[in-house]
């Protein structure tokens, strides 16, 4: 049978903004040609590699190459060296492509593991009114879904303005497609040790669903853990900052398992002395 700890709970009704309008009251007209290019390997010094994701590198000779956000361009020295993370994350949201990707670069880009995905059903993006979103497939690559949202200088434009061209652009650098945890297979899910949910009905669902799968041989503890954060780019920024310092934290202790309820705890009331969160904290097995 599977056991949970739980040490915090709290409730929080928020509108979600990546499934609602944000229709600009004036479009700015201006064309932006991206050319996405599929993830290559390759060894360069003259500085037109960049790295966007764990080995994958990007040509930017054509000055038309995606980089992944905040990552310098060109490869490492080969005497640089860094000890790999020893947990492994991962990042959830609803979409798989704002709060969960922000921290997915931010955690990935400090060196540590980390994954990312979404509980949704679909992939909503607000479209140019509430009753018309724009939908795709989890699975549907980002780049597809920026050249449909561009597919016009009229939609260029006003997905350009309103940022969902953007948070596409950002996804083609990081991974191929967003991911729906609930289809992700055991044998992947297992990998985690930690997993941040960033929203309380993102983490239920999570909870959720690591409780209804069928226990595996090793029957591991997955710690899952709710940043909740209001689904704009602004406070997905913010929030992601605020997870890589919890992340750094749990990679530092000795005993996970043991260790982190208390850090968890402790970590929560040093972040309400400068900003209002509650952090929710439960062990689940699989």
């Amino acid at each position: 049978s599977k056991t949970h700890k739980q040490t915090h709970t709290h409730t929080r009704h928020q509108k979600d903004y990546y499934t609602s309008t944000m229709a600009p009251s004036k479009p700015h007209h201006h064309s932006s040609s991206i050319r996405f290019h599929p993830p290559t390997t390759a060894n360069s010094s003259s500085g037109t590699t960049g790295r966007i994701g764990s080995g994958f590198i990007v040509d930017n000779s054509s000055g038309t190459g995606l980089y992944r956000p905040s990552t310098p361009p060109g490869l490492p020295p080969p005497s640089a060296s860094r000890t790999p993370s020893k947990l492994s994350f991962g990042t959830v949201c609803s979409s798989n492509i704002n709060r969960s990707m922000e921290a997915h670069v931010v955690l990935s880009n400090a060196g540590l593991r980390v994954e990312s995905y979404g509980t949704g059903t679909q992939v909503r993006l607000p479209g140019k009114s509430a009753m018309e979103p724009r939908i795709f497939k989890f699975g549907t690559p980002y780049s597809e879904m920026y050249h449909s949202l561009a597919a016009t200088p009229e939609d260029e434009a006003f997905f350009l303005h309103n940022g969902v061209l953007q948070l596409c652009k950002r996804g083609a650098c990081v991974k191929l497609a967003p991911q729906r945890w609930q289809d992700t297979p055991s044998t992947a899910i297992q990998e985690h040790d930690v997993v941040i949910a960033f929203e309380e009905r993102i983490y239920d669902a999570v909870v959720e669903d690591l409780q209804t799968r069928e226990p595996t041989e090793d029957f591991k503890a997955i710690h899952v853990i709710c940043l909740d954060t209001k689904d704009n780019p602004h406070e997905a920024k913010l929030q992601g900052r605020v997870a890589l310092e919890l992340c750094w934290l749990l990679e530092q202790t000795q005993d996970l398992d043991s260790e982190a309820p208390e850090l968890v705890e402790r970590f929560q009331e040093e972040q309400m002395t400068h900003t209002q969160i509650k952090v929710l904290h439960q062990i689940c097995y699989l």
